[in-house]
C-alpha cells in the first residue's frame, strides 16, 4: 500500500512517502505561513522525484489537529479534494499523536502544543499507546496533570509546546520539535481507521466576525 502523508498544521509544511509501511521518501520546510501556496508544488516534487503518479497512491494521510486554524484547513481541503479525484480514502491523524510518534516511541512521552493566551494543547501516551486524549488547558494545569502522570519525572516531552512545563519536569526528556515528522504522519495514516477525517478543534478560533 502506497500512502502519501502530509501536514501543516504547526510550524512547517511537510508530505511523506510509504510503501507497506517503509518510508519512500519525505520534504520538511520550516514555515509559519505560506503552506497554501507551498503544499501542493512540494507533494508534486515528491512524486516526481520517486517516479510515482498520483494514480498509484493507495491511501493519503493528513493531520487533522490540534493547530493552526488556517494550517490544518489547507492541510484537510488539499487532502479530501486530491482523495475524490482519485477515488482514493483519505484519513487522519491527530498532530499530538503524530509529534509523539516520532522516534523513541517507547516509555512515557506527552506532547504538547503552544496555544497561545498561557494556554497548550496536552496529549499523554506510554509505549506508544495514548492513556489520554487530546486536551486545551492552561499552563499551571498541565503541569499539573504531568506530574500526576509521572511522577518520577521520566518522561520524553515533544513539541513545540514543551517550553512552557520543562522547567517544572527537571528530570524529562525535551524534544522540542516544532511540528510532527511526515514520515509518522505516513505511519499512522497507513494503520488509521477508514474513516473521513474532520478537523480536531480544542479551542474557538481568536478571530471574530465584526459585529457578532
Amino acid at each position: 500500500m502506497i500512502v502519501l502523508a502530509l501536514d501543516s498544521c504547526l510550524g512547517a509544511c511537510s508530505a511523506a512517502l510509504s510503501r507497506d509501511g517503509v518510508s519512500l521518501d519525505w520534504i520538511s520546510e520550516p514555515m509559519t505561513r505560506g503552506h497554501q501556496e507551498r503544499l501542493a508544488p512540494m507533494i508534486a516534487d515528491l512524486m516526481t522525484a520517486k517516479g510515482l503518479s498520483f494514480a498509484d497512491l493507495d491511501r493519503i494521510g493528513v493531520t487533522v489537529g490540534p493547530g493552526s486554524f488556517t494550517g490544518l484547513r489547507v492541510g484537510l481541503a488539499f487532502a479530501k479534494g486530491l482523495a475524490l479525484a482519485l477515488d482514493r480514502p483519505c484519513v487522519g491523524v491527530g498532530t499530538l499523536e503524530a509529534l509523539a510518534a516520532a522516534p523513541p516511541t517507547n516509555g512515557a512521552c506527552a506532547a504538547l502544543i503552544d496555544a497561545g493566551r498561557g494556554r497548550i494543547y496536552l496529549q499523554m501516551f506510554d509505549g506508544g499507546t495514548a492513556i489520554s486524549g487530546p486536551d486545551v488547558l492552561s499552563v499551571g494545569e498541565a503541569i499539573a496533570r504531568l506530574v500526576e502522570a509521572f511522577p518520577s519525572g521520566d518522561v520524553r516531552l515533544t513539541g513545540p509546546g514543551v517550553g512552557l512545563v520543562a522547567a517544572a519536569l527537571p528530570r524529562a526528556t525535551v524534544c522540542g520539535r516544532a511540528a510532527p515528522d511526515p514520515r509518522a504522519v505516513a505511519q499512522l495514516a497507513a494503520a488509521a481507521p477508514l474513516t473521513p477525517p474532520r478537523p480536531l478543534y480544542l479551542r474557538p478560533p481568536d478571530a471574530k466576525v465584526k459585529g457578532a
